[in-house]
């Protein structure tokens, strides 16, 4: 010990203040969360004292998450004006749906063409985990099941996932997270009458035979059919957002 200095236990200051960077990732984690959900609107604008006392944090871990979520195009930096939820439009889901198919249809072939027994043994647990979860909690009502979303997420990435890119693999799920924000707002309305686990079962069956044409015609189409039961909800979008889509 310096003489003088008196000693202090610095074991509950760390306890109390983990490091900015796990802070930050604590945060985006719980941001993303929100903002994929629709907890936090589209065009919302990220007062930071909303969100410092929303999350419990200080400004430079919340800035941090925030500059993140830009990169990830879910969040808007307005010059001199601050942080928004990222908008939506017709035109950007048209758009977002045209490169997912795109490059998913690149990477499901790719997929294929390294095909497995590992692969194709992975792609058949995950069908078959999402097959035996239901898409809702409740028979009656639409009421959602986060394990149901957690699985979906999985199938489609294993789809893709004997690709050998890691940088294609991260960039459709980029655009995999700014579409789970349109097919959330329109969930309800889509839940009665969309068969997702027979989609799903036949792009799969599809893959397994080996005909990569006739899997990225079926993967492309569940993803069209997703647009299109969204574009065709009225609610979704305001007389603004329609507006600016005749204006761009």
């Amino acid at each position: 010990m310096i003489p003088g200095l008196k000693h202090v236990d610095t074991t509950s200051l760390e306890l109390a203040s983990p490091p900015s960077s796990t802070q930050a990732s604590t945060v985006y984690d719980r941001l993303r969360e929100d903002l994929l959900s629709g907890r936090l609107e589209p065009s919302r604008k990220l007062q930071m004292r909303f969100l410092t006392e929303l999350y419990q944090t200080g400004q430079t871990p919340l800035r941090e998450a925030l500059n993140r979520l830009t990169a990830d195009g879910l969040v808007e930096c307005r010059e001199q004006r601050g942080f928004y939820v990222a908008d939506i439009s017709r035109s950007e889901l048209a758009e977002l749906t045209k490169t997912r198919c795109w490059v998913e249809s690149l990477a499901l072939r790719e997929s294929m063409a390294a095909s497995t027994p590992q692969w194709e043994e992975q792609l058949l647990l995950a069908q078959h985990r999402l097959g035996r979860t239901p898409r809702s909690l409740n028979a009656e009502h639409f009421e959602d099941n986060p394990e149901w979303e957690r699985l979906h997420r999985v199938y489609h990435r294993t789809l893709i996932g004997n690709c050998g890119s890691q940088s294609l693999i991260a960039f459709c799920g980029q655009l995999a997270d700014q579409l789970y924000r349109y097919r959330r707002l329109s969930i309800r309305k889509a839940f009665p009458s969309r068969h997702v686990t027979d989609e799903h079962q036949a792009i799969m069956t599809a893959v397994l035979s080996g005909d990569a044409d006739h899997a990225v015609d079926l993967l492309t189409a569940h993803y069209r059919q997703t647009a299109e039961v969204i574009l065709q909800d009225k609610q979704i979008f305001s007389e603004l957002h329609e507006g600016e889509d005749a204006a761009s």
